[in-house]
């Protein structure tokens, strides 16, 4: 009897222990910092996206938002999105904090601020070209320049005469050094200092996160403009350049009340869109506000930038590079910079 007991008992524990084994990994959970307007709450990512990361490439991760309207855990796909707030589609259409819609064209081959906080400093460069009997050019925004902590990223999409699907046209540079992404989904490269950026391939080419923890990651794709694009809207884009572009998503930990910049303004609490509604095509100016010169550069007339304003450490255990869109009280926190 004592040993069918004992045979019974191992059972048991075997038993548990595959139950333990097999069971789905508990839901992330994350408390919100005392600075947030959600100060002190937990939040904990819904069962059907458990975790903040995904080896799946199509399966959906957790975001967590300790800011305004509402504290929220929700999943998301990780790619941009152009129907939000803070998008920027076509030549580029922007969709403001607000939500209101704008069209900034700025000019080929000149750079704009697109975020100019105290912290942090966005800068686009713009490509483009302008056929013969029209006033002003075809752009897109072809690289992003970032400033922060002292250091500057930058992300381009490489120029290609006719788009192939097979080619990587994403090139990185990191404190003025070109930096090699290997190639394949789920691939990463980090800065020998920690917790400072990430840059993660979410696609065998031409899709990828850069993540600068507690500030803003930004969702990045390459696209080309494309024939049907081309006789849509007239571009007449020359036989020897498909005019390859970024989309990017902006997704922001925190700005300051008073952030500038052709997208960063909107997210002033009392931020007025200039853009005039009912209008098919609000265009709204600032070239010469939000001028830099350089892509690395903050030097525009409305640029607050300060390389004095340095970002505190963040908690490696709570959120090293993960997907949190912790945005400050006067902001939704997304900004998204889009194709057509």
């Amino acid at each position: 009897m004592k040993v069918l007991s004992c045979i019974s008992a191992l059972i048991a524990v075997l038993l548990l222990y595959v139950a333990t084994t097999d069971a789905a990994p508990a839901p992330y959970s994350y408390k919100c910092s005392e600075m947030s307007p959600c100060a002190g709450e937990t939040l904990i990512c819904p069962e059907e996206c458990p975790s903040l990361f995904s080896n799946d490439l199509k399966a959906k991760v957790c975001y967590l938002s300790c800011g305004a309207p509402k504290c929220r855990s929700e999943c998301r796909h990780r790619k941009p999105n152009c129907d939000s707030p803070g998008s920027a589609c076509y030549d580029p259409r922007f969709i403001g904090a607000d939500g209101i819609v704008f069209y900034f064209h700025g000019k080929s081959n000149e750079h704009f601020s697109l975020v100019s906080d105290r912290r942090l400093q966005i800068n686009a460069r713009f490509i483009g070209h302008r056929p013969a009997g029209r006033s002003r050019d075809f752009t897109w925004i072809q690289a992003l320049g970032l400033l922060f902590n002292s250091h500057s990223f930058t992300l381009e999409a490489t120029k290609a005469a006719t788009w192939d699907d097979n080619v990587d046209h994403l090139k990185f540079t990191y404190d003025g050094q070109e930096i090699i992404v290997p190639k394949g989904a789920l691939s990463t490269w980090t800065p020998t200092e920690q917790n400072v950026v990430r840059v993660e391939r979410t696609a065998n080419k031409n899709s990828a996160i850069i993540n600068i923890p507690g500030v803003v990651e930004i969702l990045v794709n390459v696209v080309p403009v494309t024939k049907e694009d081309d006789k849509i809207h007239s571009y007449k884009v020359p036989s020897d350049d498909c005019f390859t572009h970024l989309e990017v998503q902006f997704r922001f930990s925190s700005l300051s009340p008073k952030v500038e910049g052709v997208l960063g303004r909107t997210y002033q609490p009392d931020f007025e869109n200039p853009a005039k509604p009912g209008v098919a095509m609000p265009v709204v100016g600032g070239e010469d506000k939000y001028r830099t010169t350089s892509l690395v550069s903050a030097d525009c007339e409305n640029c607050i930038y300060s390389t004095t304003e340095a970002i505190g450490e963040v908690s490696q255990s709570n959120v090293e590079y993960s997907t949190l869109d912790c945005t400050s009280k006067m902001s939704r926190g997304n900004g998204i910079v889009c194709k057509k």
